[in-house]
């Protein structure tokens, strides 16, 4: 491994806030990512074969809403120096001189022991574990440890993405089980094809700031393979949940019929490789791949809630 690591910049060392808004407060923790993180923690509660009192289900989202907004936090107020290079992140409070590195640290570091305490003591032991795991695993092994040194660092560092399901499930049952390793499966399959679409077309960005993403080390056609490959993994594994009894139906044939489309469009990316059209077909499969997570565990969710709700 290679440390490609992009030298800090020495303005962000000694900057002083502008006096950040509620607003930038707000954007520190990624509220796009952190719906996603939400949601999907969501479906591991609704999904597990405990039904959770309705008031200790909102404080656990509220916990691991709050987890991952620090994730976020952290996240930012390590990566300020390449921020502010990068066209996609340029426009972050740090970068911009809204809130001050040493702000957006002690705001993460606050709401990182805020939330896990109180999901430990107000749900379970084994859900606040969990939720520090994935805090840890996000800012340490991804955003500190792998990110600025190996193109495998989406591939290792997709596992943090990946906790929430199974954090809710813990939530709801204080344990872990097959059913919620399948959820973090399809997650951690899903992560690397997600992220180098994006890194497709955002391929300069990193490039410039010397983080080692995957198509600035091994090229667009490599990165191209790799999607292929983890396409070929993730479909059986996004089907998985029907054999095992966690889908039904109406997830089966979701399932089959959104990983047909998936695996058109990664074939559309394999088979257009030249300028702005290529561009497009990366960004295509990318946005794709948002709606596609989200339908999967939108029908999961509505399966189990219908199940409780008649049984």
């Amino acid at each position: 491994m290679t440390d490609t690591s992009f030298p800090l910049d020495q303005g962000l060392d000694n900057a002083v806030s502008e006096g950040g808004s509620v607003s930038d407060y707000i954007a520190l923790l990624k509220p796009r990512v952190m719906s996603l993180v939400v949601f999907t923690a969501l479906v591991g509660m609704v999904a597990a074969p405990v039904a959770m009192h309705p008031a200790l289900m909102i404080i656990a989202l509220i916990c691991i809403a709050v987890g991952a907004g620090a994730s976020g936090a952290l996240n930012m107020w390590y990566d300020a120096d390449i921020d502010a290079h990068m066209q996609r992140t340029a426009s972050r409070p740090i970068p911009r001189g809204k809130i001050t590195p040493d702000e957006a640290l002690t705001f993460g570091m606050i709401l990182a022991i805020g939330s896990v305490v109180t999901l430990g003591l107000l749900i379970n032991v084994m859900a606040g574990a969990l939720l520090a795991l994935t805090i840890a695993f996000y800012m340490v092994i991804y955003t500190m440890w792998l990110k600025r040194r190996t193109p495998q660092n989406i591939v290792i560092g997709g596992a943090a993405g990946a906790f929430p399901p199974m954090v809710g499930w813990a939530a709801a049952t204080g344990s872990v089980s097959l059913e919620s390793v399948v959820l973090f499966a399809i997650i951690f399959i899903w992560t690397p094809p997600h992220f180098w679409a994006l890194a497709l077309y955002r391929c300069r960005d990193y490039e410039r700031v010397g983080v080692p993403m995957l198509p600035v080390v091994a090229g667009l056609d490599e990165t191209r393979r790799q999607i292929v490959l983890y396409t070929m993994i993730l479909l059986p594994v996004a089907v998985s949940p029907v054999l095992i009894g966690l889908g039904g139906l109406a997830y089966g044939i979701t399932s089959i019929i959104l990983s047909g489309v998936f695996g058109w469009l990664v074939f559309k990316v394999w088979r257009v490789r030249e300028g702005r059209a290529a561009d497009a077909q990366a960004k295509k499969l990318f946005l794709f791949s948002i709606f596609y997570l989200f339908a999967l565990f939108a029908v999961l969710l509505g399966e189990h809630s219908w199940q409780k709700l008649i049984g």
